[in-house]
């Protein structure tokens, strides 16, 4: 049976065949002259314990997130002083955002910016650059040893970091040698169970295995540690014992009361 990243992989293949032949890679490389210039992600993440924010429509773990908190996420992103980056995702199917919306975002925001997709083609990167991105997600459990080297090359050719991301001990070898930033996902993307998918919503996320952290001493010495995916502030504390930044999206956007209400209950559960 297929699993939930297939599904993913096979769309985003199909998002990527449609933006070269609307965008040519030849026009893409001319906008790169006019991007902004990039914001130091990696920095970003070096001083304190912090955020990167996450802004996303939907997600298929859980489906749709409150589309007040999606609106308020950049202004309240903005005004936090855990908040350091901001990751937008970029795949319309699954999580309801463009390319489009991560240059309209990022032009309103002081944070670095992460494009959070799947990354598969070289096409990507230089979109991300294009558009504003200051920093791409490279998947150890999407890309082959070779290609994790090759796009961390490109990426940084254009100006741009990469946040690697992890699920198992298998896939933290495969990592580059100067990987500067490895996050730890709890998700479990090749499950077959666990996800709302396109068509549902779920007031709880299935698709978690906190467990997964328990890897961050395995992670290259010297590396900025993210932990990715079921960050709450009940367990913040915990976290920013071992790593140095944390992801945080749904727990931020599904909020009833609002998504300064919930960054408020971050900065207390740091400040504890």
């Amino acid at each position: 049976m297929k699993t939930i990243l297939d599904t993913i992989l096979a769309d985003v293949r199909e998002e990527v065949a449609a933006a070269k032949s609307a965008n040519p890679l030849s026009e893409i490389r001319a906008m790169l002259a006019d991007a902004p210039p990039t914001r130091d992600f990696a920095e970003a993440l070096s001083s304190q314990f912090c955020l990167i924010a996450e802004i996303k429509k939907r997600s298929p773990s859980v489906g749709p997130m409150r589309e007040e908190n999606v609106n308020e996420a950049a202004a309240a992103y903005s005004a936090s002083p855990i908040v350091k980056a901001v990751s937008i995702l970029t795949n319309q199917r699954h999580f309801g955002m463009s390319i489009h919306d991560l240059a309209a975002i990022r032009s309103t925001i002081p944070h670095p910016v992460l494009r959070k997709d799947f990354f598969v083609d070289e096409y990507q990167i230089h979109e991300a650059r294009a558009y504003g991105a200051d920093a791409i997600l490279l998947m150890a459990n999407v890309l082959e040893t070779s290609k994790l080297a090759t796009f961390h090359a490109l990426a940084l050719d254009l100006g741009m970091e990469c946040l690697f991301e992890v699920h198992t001990l298998d896939e933290i070898a495969t990592l580059p040698a100067k990987a500067r930033v490895v996050g730890i996902n709890s998700r479990k993307f090749k499950s077959q169970t666990g996800f709302a998918g396109l068509a549902g919503s779920s007031e709880k996320d299935f698709s978690l295995e906190l467990a997964a952290f328990e890897l961050v001493g395995h992670l290259p010495t010297g590396a900025i540690r993210v932990a990715e995916s079921g960050i709450t502030p009940a367990n913040l504390k915990s976290v920013s014992e071992k790593f140095e930044a944390a992801l945080v999206g749904t727990s931020l956007l599904r909020d009833p009361r609002g998504i300064r209400a919930c960054l408020s209950d971050f900065e207390s559960a740091i400040a504890h």
